[in-house]
């Protein structure tokens, strides 16, 4: 027999995780077993359906990658079936017409909760007589069909996740309404566990696989297959999604429908992927798989009894590693929409090459596709405000230095690649003898805003290439892009007699691009004989302070470049010193009157000793011999063990 298995949402709401991770099992054990997954739209609540609903149904299951293999077939069609089955049951004496109205009904449940009773039908209509049935239509009454429930009655079945479970009749509250009122000999609108059943067996559904939610549904629905006298098909109930605090997840929860995750940033393949693992354990215990690879190796005795918490955090971990996996062009068909959602001047063939650059630095910093919008804001806005920390930058001393630097390199080149990034650098940090970082941080604040990032070569080539880089450091400079002139520069004339040079050699300072400076700036100083002023005195003192500002660094860095070097020399001093004291102990030991004698007789009776333990017998002279000859081999490195 071909496995066929069903998903029947109600269009009642969007299509929530509940309804789509019982869709991905049905779709898993269909495909491992090599049967079909069917589509069934249960809309016969004619008050709350709503296309718009069942379209939303249809696109997540798509979006999903949850195709099925036949459907969608819609109960609202089928309704002249549901009532033609109706009827059987009624004239097998199996179902029967209920007067009953509502306010007998609400009468009756009070009684029973007056006893501490649990509320069910009571059965009064089952056996009617004639003559009552013609006084109820006499009255008008409307009827609706019940479905006869024994109470002693025990229904018991094997579940594939839950193993045997069992039912009493007396549980299921009573004579079960299996269509809804109608004036005289019509039938109202089929209920949902009558068009269930009636589906079920029409598509030969093989497997039920739904919720726990539904077990005591499940019973109610076998007796229905037995009265039809039909085949009862293997049934699951897997668990539920619960909450945070353990309860179910449902529509009135934060997460619901589908169509938000999508809106949220989350790919299909990593939310089918994590919906998966929602009640189901790999063998192997893999958590990134696509649904093909789950298909392989699922089954039910893999599927937990006990409910499945809803984990954003692991959700967010897996939609990650889809993100970073994927290529920079992959990546930017999905970003296209969420960048022109955002407002953003998006190109899509025009500026393609671009586009997926910008994909490439962002990618790895991505969790969700939604964190594209803040992370690429720079690259597509004219202006950027400046942060705290990054006015705090620009504000530090040579920061501004830089940029001008920065600014006159880039006017050598028509062009802008990463290598050509990393060369203004390395020359801006040499031409003003500062360290690396303070270029890096710099260019970054004025590039970007911010401290804090992605990769800054590729951000500026980026920038570079719409444009913007020099845009924005002439702003942080506040500079005239045109005239090239800082706007609140005031120059002051000078004389060529009053002229002090301050010179400071940057050839004779290598400095590597990660370490501090390595030479301490030479200073010549050319000062007129007829004596210079008190302006010129204080530019000279400010130099000649910011070269000893280099004693520190410099001493840092000439430490770190010959740590090794320095520290050998430090354990020779040590041990010449050491060396040394002993000799200088010794001289004062040997001064003592008793010291030298008590050394002497010490070395007499340790003498003695080894001769008498060594020399006087063969056995000894040999072992010593054999001492020797060991201390003679691993001398001369060929030692070898003694066997």
């Amino acid at each position: 027999m071909t496995v066929r298995v069903r998903i029947a949402p109600s269009p009642t709401g969007n299509l929530h995780i509940g309804t789509a991770r019982t869709a991905v099992f049905n779709w898993l054990f269909a495909h491992n077993q090599g049967g079909q997954f069917i589509l069934r739209v249960e809309d016969t609540d004619e008050e709350r359906s709503r296309p718009e609903f069942t379209q939303n149904i249809l696109d997540g299951l798509t979006w999903l990658g949850l195709n099925w293999d036949a459907g969608p077939v819609f109960q609202s069609k089928r309704l002249d079936l549901y009532r033609e089955r109706v009827k059987t049951l009624i004239d097998k004496g199996l179902a029967y017409r209920c007067y009953t109205t509502a306010e007998e009904l609400d009468e009756m449940r009070e009684a029973q909760k007056a006893r501490n009773q649990a509320p069910r039908y009571d059965n009064r209509h089952r056996n009617l007589t004639v003559d009552e049935i013609a006084k109820f239509e006499a009255e008008g009454r409307p009827s609706v069909i019940r479905f006869k429930i024994e109470d002693d009655r025990e229904i018991v079945w094997n579940d594939l996740v839950r193993g045997e479970v069992s039912w009493r009749g007396s549980d299921l509250g009573g004579d079960m309404v299996i269509a809804r009122g109608s004036s005289g000999a019509g039938i109202g609108m089929p209920l949902y566990n009558l068009a269930v059943v009636v589906d079920d067996i029409d598509m030969r559904i093989t497997q039920v696989i739904r919720g726990e939610d539904h077990i005591a549904n499940t019973a109610k629905q076998i007796l229905l297959y037995e009265a039809f006298d039909v085949a009862v098909p293997e049934f699951a109930h897997t668990p539920l999604i619960l909450d945070i605090s353990g309860k179910k997840l449902s529509k009135r929860d934060n997460v619901t429908g589908i169509s938000e995750f999508q809106a949220m940033g989350f790919l299909p393949e990593a939310l089918v992927n994590y919906m998966t693992l929602l009640g189901w354990s790999p063998p192997d215990n893999q958590e990134l798989f696509t649904l093909d690879e789950a298909a392989k190796q699922f089954s039910f005795d893999r599927v937990n009894k006990a409910g499945a918490k809803f984990d954003w955090d692991k959700l967010d971990w897996i939609n990650s590693q889809y993100l970073h996996q994927m290529s920079p062009e992959n990546l930017t068909e999905k970003l296209i929409p969420v960048w022109q959602q955002a407002g953003y001047p998006v190109d899509p063939e025009g500026n393609r090459p671009w586009l997926e650059q910008l994909s490439a630095l962002i990618g790895p910093s991505l969790t969700r596709l939604t964190d594209a919008v803040e992370l690429s804001r720079m690259f597509f806005v004219d202006e950027v405000e400046l942060s705290d920390e990054a006015a705090a930058e620009l504000e530090k001393e040579g920061a501004s230095q830089v940029l001008e630097a920065v600014i006159g390199h880039l006017k050598s080149h028509e062009s802008l690649t990463a290598a050509d990034a990393q060369d203004i650098i390395k020359q801006v940090t040499k031409q003003l003898n500062v360290k690396k970082g303070l270029v890096m941080r710099s260019l970054r604040a004025g590039l970007t805003g911010e401290l804090h990032g992605p990769d800054l070569i590729q951000s500026w080539v980026l920038l570079y290439q719409r444009e913007l880089d020099k845009t924005r450091l002439h702003k942080v400079l506040k500079v005239d892009e045109q005239e090239g002139s800082t706007l609140t520069q005031n120059p002051e004339p000078e004389t060529s007699q009053d002229k002090i040079v301050v010179e400071i050699p940057t050839s004779e300072i290598p400095v590597d691009e990660m370490s501090e400076p390595s030479t301490v700036p030479a200073v010549t100083t050319g000062i007129p004989k007829t004596g210079a002023t008190n302006e010129q005195l204080e530019r000279i003192g400010k130099q000649v302070r910011e070269i000893l500002s280099y004693l520190p660094d410099y001493v840092t860095g000439f430490v770190k470049e010959n740590q090794r070097p320095l520290t050998t020399v430090g354990l020779l001093i040590a041990a010449l010193v050491s060396l040394r004291v002993l000799v200088a102990v010794l001289e004062v030991l040997n001064g003592i009157p008793l010291v030298q004698p008590t050394f002497e007789i010490v070395g007499m009776a340790y003498s003695g000793w080894f001769i008498y333990r060594y020399l006087l017998s063969a056995t000894t002279r040999k072992e010593l011999s054999v001492k020797v000859e060991e201390i003679k081999e691993q001398i001369t490195g060929n030692h070898s063990p003694n066997p």
